[in-house]
């Protein structure tokens, strides 16, 4: 995947029924950082994640993935290629080994009637060694915790090789040692080139790990920037109406409620 490669929304509308979540969002997300998006429930999170992921049609705007073009106008193997996203909860119908359902993020370099090759398998193995789950490779999956199963999306995900990977709150069901270990993954990730964006609960972890900010008000209004900048105490306050303090510890930045 070229360096150059960008998603960009352009004057991007999200709707709830009536409710207009965002208004004339136009954000670029570019190779080797990581933007943490934060809101109060309700705020449009996750429909903003899916609507840059192409999984919804846009209330208004656009979203581009360059090379390629209008997101809408791209083939949906060619999206599932380059896009991968991890959903809040993954719910299955069906139980299979740990390593089967990892291999389902394959499934977009195959061809349609193709089954896995040993090199798909490695790669695999590979995204769960990466989540500590390597070891749970033959185990079923219906016998694993809410915490284990988390991490097998997560190593889905990673199977799959996107060059930008949309995350809606990857830490939940996670104990706070494993939310460090995923978010420290995906820190990784983007130094070495991938783009990711991530809805968070926590702005303490978004302060941790995040380049950009992205505030959403839940009425139309957005603000984007620099963590250093967006993520202060007055803004996380207008944010979830309630008042919040920074407390510097460690070297970090701490947000807890006032």
């Amino acid at each position: 995947m070229s360096e150059a490669a960008t998603l960009t929304a352009h004057g991007l509308d999200v709707r709830a029924g009536e409710r207009v979540l965002v208004q004339g969002l136009d954000a670029r997300f570019v190779p080797g950082e990581l933007v943490a998006v934060l809101g109060r429930n309700g705020s449009g999170k996750t429909l903003t994640l899916h609507t840059l992921a192409g999984l919804r049609g846009a209330s208004g705007g656009e979203v581009t993935l360059d090379p390629g073009g209008a997101l809408q106008h791209l083939p949906a193997r060619t999206r599932a290629r380059r896009l991968g996203l991890l959903p809040q909860d993954i719910e299955s119908g069906f139980t299979t080994t740990v390593l089967e359902s990892v291999l389902i993020g394959r499934h977009p370099h195959l061809s349609a009637w193709q089954w896995e090759s040993a090199a798909d398998e490695a790669v695999a193995l590979e995204a769960l060694a990466a989540v500590g789950m390597r070891d749970f490779a033959q185990r079923r999956t219906d016998t694993l915790s809410g915490g284990e199963q988390r991490r097998v999306a997560v190593a889905t995900l990673l199977a799959q090789q996107p060059q930008f990977l949309l995350l809606d709150e990857p830490t939940n069901h996670l104990d706070p040692h494993h939310q460090l270990a995923v978010l420290k993954l995906f820190r990784t990730m983007a130094d070495q080139g991938s783009t990711v964006i991530t809805t968070l609960h926590d702005p303490t972890l978004a302060a941790r790990f995040a380049d950009r900010i992205l505030l959403l008000a839940g009425d139309g209004r957005w603000s984007l920037g620099p963590t250093a900048t967006t993520l202060t105490a007055q803004s996380l306050g207008e944010l979830y109406q309630s008042p919040m303090v920074e407390i510097h510890s460690g070297g970090r930045r701490v947000f807890v409620s006032a």
